[in-house]
């Protein structure tokens, strides 16, 4: 199977190469990838064209968009750029952060999922980050979500749930269009990739609100908001940020913001999130 990388980029002079030569050293090598450097101002540049210049495969390009570093639509419009680039001779795809180390059979791993089980559509692994001196799970999610700094769809899936949208929140709408177009999203722990830098480090402070308008952009409603925006402070261990959510969430149904998703595929969601809900409590 042949698949291509998209690797946004905004001054990761630290990380990029590290990301880079972990992707060079893979067992299955992608046809094409293309990193997007994305109004960096250190050396993030230099380090990509001189990695461009050692692997015919690798192409790049710079863009210059807002230098806020606000979650989701950043990212996803220099994902787009990227993509914009590329032809659609592949069978997967794959987004991914300029600041992971994958192990050397991560995407052939991903490959042999998507060979196996024709109804599957998007696979991972888990992040891990360093605390002194050891490697541990980055445990911000379910074990059965696949995270956004590394995600991989099968080209039909991919077109079937309109892409990747600009908008925080995007991470989790695309597992829940897969699911309600009846695709597998399947994770795997054996794979197991250092992620250099903690989640969230770079997002400025009004970006506390914009989780509770992704909550409401994904129709959750005020219950299911309320228990996903509890769940999630008490895992990055700070439980205020209970109340941001909130008022991200009530700011955004106030304003009356579209949804991400369609009247039909919100109420998909909310019983399926109702359903999952319960078989965990019970």
């Amino acid at each position: 199977m042949n698949y291509y990388i998209i690797i946004p980029a905004h001054n990761e002079e630290a990380f990029v190469g590290l990301t880079l030569e972990s992707i060079a050293k893979q067992t299955h090598l992608p046809k094409k990838m293309v990193i997007v450097n994305d109004n960096s101002t250190d050396n993030t540049e230099t380090i990509i064209r001189e990695f461009a210049n050692q692997h015919p495969w690798v192409s790049w390009t710079t863009i210059s968009s807002d230098a806020s570093h606000l979650p989701g639509s950043k990212v996803i419009q220099a994902f787009q750029k990227g993509l914009a680039l590329l032809d659609n001779e592949y069978d997967f795809i794959v987004k991914a952060d300029a600041d992971l180390i994958f192990p050397i059979n991560y995407f052939e791993t991903i490959q042999t999922h998507f060979q196996t089980d024709k109804r599957i559509g998007m696979v991972g692994g888990f992040a891990y980050i360093e605390k002194k001196g050891e490697w541990i799970l980055e445990n911000l999610t379910d074990k059965d979500h696949i995270r956004g700094a590394f995600k991989a769809y099968r080209k039909e899936t991919f077109k079937q749930i309109g892409e990747l949208k600009p908008a925080m929140g995007w991470d989790t709408v695309d597992e829940l269009l897969c699911k309600f177009y009846n695709w597998r999203v399947v994770t795997d722990a054996t794979l197991k990739v250092k992620h250099l830098k903690p989640t969230g480090v770079n997002y400025n402070k009004n970006a506390r609100f914009k989780q509770g308008e992704a909550f409401y952009s994904l129709g959750y409603g005020f219950w299911i908001t309320a228990i996903a925006s509890a769940k999630l402070a008490i895992l990055k261990r700070k439980p205020l940020l209970f109340f941001d959510y909130m008022q991200g969430f009530w700011k955004a149904k106030m304003a009356k913001n579209p949804l991400l998703v369609t009247q039909e595929q919100a109420e998909f969601i909310k019983k399926y999130r109702w359903k999952t809900m319960k078989e965990k409590l019970f």
